[in-house]
């Protein structure tokens, strides 16, 4: 029978730590990649706990959720959007004594570090390739900010479709009528501009009311850089009323822009982003904008992971969370 020295020296660390690692020890500071080097060389040697029964089952041990990111660790300091998702999960899996190993999609290796895992969660957007390696690994995957054709995957994704409609409600309530858009765009791996649906839901919401877009769509990065120089070339060729921002990152880089052009907020311009993030109710002035649950986002789907993991669900879930109109101080009735 294998002992704990067994599983240490085949997985290079000490007997004590390999012990705390099986009886699911989170203060222990180790990585995660060592934890989860632990749970597999215990695993393989057919290991069990002297207290435990001897048919101590493979469900028994801790779980391990691989957490694949779509975003680099350098673009979650610059938009926290995905940071906080990621929070979400792993505080959720700290509670619930949950094995976690995070991997970045830039990694050369990723797919080999996550192989034994329990469950992953993808965050982020991917392209039809990368969905099928990561089914290839396990088929508890739970994919966050990301809508699938596949309706065999869950998926968790922010209605932003509604969320649009209620800042433009808002908007057109205080009498703007030149309302524009600053966006993102982004990529899948293979190249494919993905489709925005807040840009989306703002061109189908103007042109439902009458209201023309010409010049008043601009589309760069979801960051504050981008939305500062989208801003100044917005500014340069037309004087909108309101700005909707499809982050609040980007709404921060447009709001310096438009007090260096000597504009006022909101007496002269009205700006508002989407997400709530932090940052947002301390700007000068303070952000209306849209909340997105990006937290919450993370917990339901670590939940998701572990309820299919233990409770044997394979019946898919798909949901849109609803973002929720947050009203600050830099919005004010249009000047007519």
């Amino acid at each position: 029978m294998a002992t704990l020295k067994d599983i240490a020296a085949a997985a290079g660390v000490s007997p004590a730590a390999v012990s705390r690692i099986l009886n699911g020890d989170d203060t222990l500071s180790v990585a995660p990649e060592t934890r989860r080097r632990v749970l597999l060389v215990s695993e393989e040697l057919g290991y069990q706990k002297k207290h435990g029964n001897a048919q101590q089952s493979k469900t028994e041990r801790p779980m391990v959720l691989g957490i694949i990111q779509w975003f680099s660790a350098e673009e979650e300091l610059r938009d926290s959007y995905y940071l906080t998702a990621r929070k979400g999960i792993e505080d959720f899996c700290t509670r619930n004594q949950i094995n976690m190993l995070r991997v970045y999609k830039t990694d050369k290796s990723y797919a080999a570090s996550l192989k034994g895992v329990d469950g992953i969660i993808c965050i982020g957007k991917f392209s039809e390739d990368d969905v099928a390696i990561f089914r290839s690994i396990t088929e508890n995957v739970v994919f966050l900010d990301m809508s699938l054709k596949n309706r065999d995957i869950s998926t968790l994704s922010m209605d932003f479709k509604n969320g649009i409609y209620d800042m433009m409600d808002y908007l057109t309530g205080l009498n703007h009528e030149k309302i524009a858009f600053i966006g993102g765009v982004e990529y899948v791996g293979d190249g494919k501009e993905i489709t925005d649906e807040r840009k989306t839901a703002y061109q189908y919401y103007m042109k439902k009311h009458k209201l023309s877009t010409k010049g008043l769509l601009r589309e760069g990065s979801f960051d504050s850089q981008s939305g500062y120089e989208e801003m100044k070339k917005l500014l340069s060729e037309t004087r909108p009323t309101a700005v909707l921002c499809a982050s609040d990152a980007i709404a921060v880089g447009a709001m310096k822009a438009a007090l260096e052009a000597g504009l006022r907020i909101p007496e002269d311009i009205s700006i508002a982003g989407f997400n709530d993030d932090e940052m947002s109710q301390f700007t000068t002035p303070s952000l209306t904008t849209i909340h997105a649950p990006v937290y919450d986002m993370g917990q339901y789907g670590a939940s998701l992971i572990m309820a299919s993991g233990k409770l044997s669900i394979s019946t898919p879930v798909r949901v849109k969370l609803p973002c929720k109109l947050v009203i600050r101080n830099s919005c004010a009735e249009a000047k007519l």
